[in-house]
Formats: C-alpha cells, sequence, structure tokens
C-alpha cells in the first residue's frame, strides 16, 4: 500500500512538472523548482525500491532535458539535484597533470 502511495505521488509530481515546462501558464521562477520538486521524489522513490533505478534515471533525464530546453536552468543547481554519490573516479583538474621527467 505505502508503495501504491509513493508511485502516485511521484506520477503527481512529474505531470505538474511537465505541465510547468510545457505551455502551462506558470511563473517562471516557479519551473525550476516543480521540476527539482519532481527530481527529488523520483530520487525518493528509486532509493526505497519503488521504482526501477534506470526508470527513474530516464524520467529525471527527460524532465531535466525539457528544463534545459527553456534555459532556466542551472548546471550547478541540477548537479546537486541529481542526488548522485559519485561512484566512480572524479575528474581531475587540468593543473593537476603529472609532469613529465627528464
Amino acid at each position: 500500500m505505502r508503495n501504491r502511495a509513493v508511485r502516485s505521488e511521484v506520477k503527481t509530481l512529474v505531470v505538474k512538472a511537465r505541465r510547468a515546462l510545457g505551455g502551462a501558464p506558470a511563473a517562471g521562477s516557479d519551473r525550476p523548482a516543480i521540476t527539482l520538486e519532481a527530481l527529488r521524489a523520483l530520487d525518493r522513490a528509486a532509493a526505497k525500491g519503488v521504482l526501477h533505478p534506470n526508470n527513474a534515471a530516464r524520467r529525471k533525464g527527460r524532465l531535466a532535458k525539457a528544463l534545459a530546453k527553456l534555459g532556466s536552468a542551472p548546471a550547478p543547481a541540477a548537479a546537486a539535484a541529481s542526488g548522485s554519490k559519485g561512484k566512480g573516479k572524479a575528474a581531475a583538474p587540468a593543473s593537476a597533470a603529472p609532469k613529465k621527467r627528464k
């Protein structure tokens, strides 16, 4: 029963985000907030096992793409919202390249 409630909440938030990103009249500042809320809900549902992680990632990607298309998404906020815990190595800065030995 709880899974059904979580899934329903996620669906509702995703639909609200799609409408906000689509042609629906919404305040420009509300669009990123509504989308961010949907992204967080998708992360929570995937973490609980209610949604398959790939399903949540696909939906998040589509919402993020639509938000970026409008040009109202700051890149650092979108990256922080993704909930990624960095399973791979972090990219080293360009200045930290090893020097050649002579």
